[in-house]
């Protein structure tokens, strides 16, 4: 199969070009589709994952349905044959990997929970012995579980550049104290039950990343939720803090990025064909092992 690397809905308004998704305005919803493009490093990579786009919204949606007793969501309808009558005509591209969903005036942070110690997180506890300004206690390792599951917000980036950590109390500054708590609250709890139900399965939800927005002054989870793209995901029976971790998550496009010593900047590479192939392989054994379901591309 091909991969889907740009939308094109004719007359439909495109209102931005993400990473991963475009969107569009449909009346007063608006219409998020995810492509197959693959971003590393905040670049955009030339090659695509076929199916990868329809693999991350099947797994979004799992996970809006289980997660909806703690937190509504923006989502209106998943079925082509359920969008307006203009979207019809392209539903070729639209099946399976779009979302017709609410306007939600966003929240302008990155809501991350960590339950493990990795990425920047790691880094960070390496020279200060803190994530996000949270003292740890001493000793812990590359992929250590935390004591307990940590907020760390991060700064969304506007320009494609990378999102920086911050603290809550910068969190509270931008947005208030009382939605501050609320969203470090409901993070904590999805992230609690996302992770119980990933340990079921055999994986181990090490951290992830949630957006939040309100709709009628009520605060509703958006965008994405618990994907490879915005999740770490590692095989629980490998686990083994010291080290780099088995992985269902971009991380091995990152290390055939790395054995090639790209320096990050434009041009970005493509992938060979057999990366590509493991990287969809490994999006698909996710979605099964989350869902108990085969996925057909």
């Amino acid at each position: 199969m091909t991969a889907l690397l740009k939308t094109n809905l004719g007359e439909i308004p495109l209102l931005a070009r993400g990473k991963v998704r475009d969107l569009y305005a449909v009346g007063d919803a608006l219409l998020m589709v995810a492509t197959d493009r693959i971003s590393a490093f905040d670049h955009v990579l030339g090659t695509g994952i076929p199916g990868k786009g329809k693999i991350l919204t099947q797994i979004s949606l799992f996970w809006f349905e289980l997660l909806s007793d703690i937190v509504p969501n923006h989502l209106i309808a998943t079925r082509v044959s359920e969008f307006p009558a203009e979207l019809q005509p392209f539903a070729d591209q639209l099946e399976g990997r779009s979302m017709l969903v609410k306007r939600a005036a966003m929240f302008p942070v990155e809501c991350v929970a960590r339950g493990y110690l990795a990425g920047s997180g790691w880094k960070e506890y390496q020279a200060s012995g803190t994530v996000c300004g949270i003292p740890l206690p001493a000793g812990l390792l590359d992929g250590s579980q935390l004591p307990e599951p940590i907020f760390t917000p991060a700064t969304k980036s506007q320009d494609g550049a990378h999102d920086e950590n911050i603290s809550f109390g910068a969190t509270t500054a931008v947005i208030g104290a009382a939605d501050a708590a609320a969203l470090r609250d409901l993070t904590l709890s999805l992230y609690r039950k996302a992770h119980q139900h990933a340990k079921s399965c055999g994986l181990i939800l090490a951290d992830t990343k949630f957006e939040f927005g309100k709709v009628d002054g009520r605060i509703i989870l958006a965008d994405e939720v618990l994907t490879p793209d915005s999740s770490r995901f590692w095989e629980g029976a490998a686990w083994k803090p010291g080290g780099a971790q088995a992985s269902f998550d971009k991380q091995f496009v990152r290390d055939y990025l790395e054995s090639i010593h790209w320096n990050k900047q434009v041009p970005a590479p493509s992938l060979p064909p057999e990366v590509a192939e493991r990287t969809q392989a490994k999006y698909l054994e996710a979605f099964r092992r989350l869902t108990g379901r085969q996925l057909s591309l």
